[in-house]
């Protein structure tokens, strides 16, 4: 299926332990997983407790009785970056863009950014660039700096 980053995706959980989340809804205001991602699709997510604990990683959610979401990447946590065993109580599951997952700060496209279903067929030289695909390369590309593919 596809991978899907969407904003005010937000529900709640109350699942403990490092298995699927089972999704209980979402605030006023806010979207489902299963309506915003939709069912197979992949996306990242944060789990914050009220206690230290946190998890940021890529999940697939399945629309059901009840809504899941599976963890299957762990990307950062508050276990050393391995996947936290919840305790007990309510947590926020919501979509994010993890800082891992993002272009440098210090990074500057001076060539240009591909996005969606485009195809470079021109033989070029970059400084640096940015592809979020699907991009087709048919030409040859020359990169003297940094090229982010997403």
């Amino acid at each position: 299926m596809a991978f899907v980053v969407n904003d005010r995706v937000q529900e709640f959980t109350s699942t403990t332990g490092t298995g699927t989340l089972t999704l209980t809804g979402s605030p006023d205001g806010f979207e489902t997983f299963s309506s915003a991602v939709g069912d197979g699709n992949t996306t990242y997510y944060t789990i914050s407790s009220n206690t230290t604990e946190f998890e940021v990683g890529i999940g697939t959610v399945t629309d059901a009785t009840p809504d899941t979401s599976s963890r299957d990447t762990i990307i950062s946590s508050s276990n050393s970056d391995a996947a936290v065993n919840f305790t007990a109580g309510e947590k926020n599951v919501f979509c994010t863009m993890p800082a891992k997952r993002t272009i440098s700060p210090v990074m500057t496209a001076t060539g240009f950014v591909v996005t969606h279903a485009s195809t470079l067929d021109q033989d070029q030289t970059l400084d640096s660039g940015v592809l979020a695909g699907p991009v087709t390369i048919t030409g040859t590309q020359t990169i003297t700096g940094t090229l982010v593919i997403l």
